[in-house]
């Protein structure tokens, strides 16, 4: 999954394009070498969320509800920061903002069924906290 030219592959039928996604450069804080105050390699990757084309309206109802906490106005905001290559830096945004929706579009987990323990496994429980009180039981001293 990933990346393409055309955009950002988020799962198969889901691809958000380059046309909706916003870039930022600016210099990464940290320590550096002699490039470190003239070279713009931290990347602000932007989104859309609320506005974008490339979602359904479930899918982006389920994106805004989940990733709610994340979202200024509507935008979701990727940095990276991590490499020292602007190229690298952009690279991991995209791969993050492709993991973050992944996850934001996902389907809901099943509902669980609520299942009972069996007759015979509760009577095995039982009879086992029958046998290790008795043997605690044993070991304390004996009533004189």
């Amino acid at each position: 999954m990933g990346c393409v030219e055309s955009g950002v592959v988020v799962r198969s039928g889901v691809v958000v394009p380059e046309s909706e996604l916003a870039w930022r450069f600016s210099r990464s804080s940290g320590p550096g070498g002699q490039s470190v105050n003239t070279t713009d390699s931290r990347v602000e990757l932007s989104f859309d969320v609320a506005s974008t084309s490339a979602l359904s309206d479930v899918l982006k109802a389920r994106a805004l509800e989940r990733l709610q906490s994340r979202l200024v106005d509507g935008v979701l905001t990727i940095a990276a920061s991590e490499y020292k290559s602007q190229w690298r830096n952009r690279e991991a945004a995209r791969e993050r903002l492709a993991d973050v929706l992944r996850d934001a579009i996902a389907p809901p987990p099943r509902k669980r069924r609520p299942t009972k323990p069996s007759k015979s496994s509760v009577r095995r429980r039982l009879d086992a906290k029958k046998r290790r009180g008795e043997t605690k039981r044993l070991r304390g001293r004996p009533d004189l």
